[in-house]
């Protein structure tokens, strides 16, 4: 426990000040809801974060001090990989005669402009350059709940001047804002709806880097991607200009439909290699689009004849799961079963199956899915993971375990009893416990070790995952 703070530094002006229910340095003793979510020590010296979850502000504390020491907080609108100018808000020097001081309050996020923030508190002592900080926390604005908190961490990911998620990530924003408006759905809280139409605007006519405008690109698996989150926008929003962006992304895809391999979409335009990925996006973009689409025949052919192709074409091996694609020889090319592969598959026969009624639909379904539930290589020790996991949180990979549960999720919830309830409550509380900061950032690995996170992609697949779980 820390010792009782003496006192309070006086006010002092903050370069960029925030103002929001109240400007920055308001006074502590106003604390409304005082937390700490995160501590440090520096020698001797205790120093912690206070958050006043009422005010959605914070202040920092050092105790233990001999005057000269100084105390400050930083604030960060990206997660805590930058801070404004050295930051240093509130710095203050302890004089003689305190036991303990501490800085005033500053906001977390600034509203004006939608920057989600952090703060953390910081140290030096008398005499000494060495400087110490806490971990990285925020108020519980927007955190009512585990989804709600990890949606707003995915949010500092989140970049306004490109309209996507890491900067420039392309199907991984896709993925992203899918994750998004799923939890938006599932909560009721649309405080970062405004994400759906500035990623939509900001992107739609893009055409450079393999980029067709509309979402269209020369990759395949792409324009699935966006097409399925442009169909979850329609469901959010009932604009019409998202579906039809999605259907232009469908057709698209169909367009390269070939007689390679007996069918199936290629992967890129100007390659005709068939992997899993693409065609079951195809799948379940089509079927989707029949569902959404009054009189619609077109969609329903092409998902048909998706799944048709896809479950005649090899890539289903023998214990059930998907490898990634085909050979030159149109043979299963054993490459690793990636979790996307397992998973996309299943929310497309389940949306599927909402077309048809066919239930052999859902037997096959059932049949890959206790697959990848029961295999023991993707679930060591009973916790999902990718193959050749990686520690890092950046390029595509990470986003591949979230695409797996929320397919997974949407045949779960298609099917009577729910059967695979257990198995994503194991997965959501287990990444929940181990593999999350105090910021509700999550790293790669749901089982623990958090690796060298944050990043969108391990974010938004711990995102899908609450989603999924019940």
């Amino acid at each position: 426990m820390l010792a009782a703070v003496a006192a309070s530094a006086p006010a002092a002006a903050a370069d960029g000040g925030v103002c929001n229910t109240y400007c920055d340095a308001r006074d502590p003793a106003n604390a409304l809801k005082d937390r700490v979510p995160v501590t440090a020590t520096l020698h001797g010296r205790a120093m912690a974060l206070h958050v006043d979850d009422g005010s959605a502000m914070a202040f920092g504390t050092l105790d233990n001090v001999v005057p000269g020491d100084k105390i400050w907080v930083d604030r960060s609108f990206d997660g805590g990989r930058t801070w404004d100018g050295g930051s240093r808000l509130g710095d203050t020097t302890a004089p003689g005669g305190v036991g303990g001081w501490r800085t005033q309050m500053y906001n977390v996020d600034d509203w004006n402009t939608g920057r989600i923030g952090a703060l953390r508190a910081c140290a030096q002592v008398t005499g000494d350059d060495d400087i110490a900080c806490t971990g990285w926390a925020r108020s519980d604005w927007n955190g009512a709940d585990r989804r709600q908190a990890a949606a707003t961490a995915l949010m500092m990911d989140y970049d306004r001047k490109t309209g996507l998620f890491g900067g420039d990530g392309w199907w991984t924003s896709a993925n992203a804002l899918t994750a998004l408006i799923d939890t938006i759905r599932r909560t009721g809280v649309k405080s970062y709806a405004y994400a759906v139409d500035e990623t939509y605007d900001k992107n739609k006519d893009r055409t450079d880097g393999g980029r067709l405008g509309q979402f269209r690109n020369e990759y395949l698996d792409d324009t699935g991607w966006w097409g399925l989150a442009w169909v979850k926008a329609y469901d959010l929003t009932g604009d019409a200009r998202y579906l039809d962006t999605a259907r232009a992304d469908a057709d698209h895809m169909a367009g390269y439909w070939t007689d390679t391999c007996g069918g199936g979409v290629q992967w890129k335009t100007d390659t005709a290699y068939k992997n899993a990925v693409t065609n079951e996006l195809y799948i379940a973009l089509n079927a989707a689009l029949h569902n959404r689409t009054e009189g619609d025949t077109r969609y329903l052919d092409r998902a048909n004849s998706g799944w048709n192709w896809l479950r005649g074409s090899g890539m289903i091996n023998g214990k059930h799961l998907v490898n990634d694609g085909l050979n030159d020889s149109c043979k299963n090319n054993g490459q690793p079963t990636w979790t996307y592969n397992q998973g996309v598959i299943l929310g497309g026969l389940a949306e599927l199956h909402r077309a048809t009624g066919d239930d052999a639909l859902l037997r096959g379904a059932r049949e890959l899915a206790d697959a990848s539930t029961g295999s023991g290589d993707l679930n060591p020790g009973g916790i999902l993971r990718e193959p050749g996991e990686s520690h890092s949180c950046t390029g595509d990979g990470p986003s591949f375990k979230g695409a797996y549960v929320r397919g997974l999720g949407a045949l779960n919830r298609e099917l009577d009893g729910h059967p695979y309830d257990g198995y994503l409550t194991k997965q959501a509380d287990t990444a929940y416990a181990k593999d999350r900061n105090a910021l509700d950032q999550y790293g790669p690995h749901w089982n623990g070790d958090r690796g060298d996170g944050p990043g969108h992609g391990c974010q938004h697949s711990a995102l899908d995952l609450l989603n999924a779980a019940p």
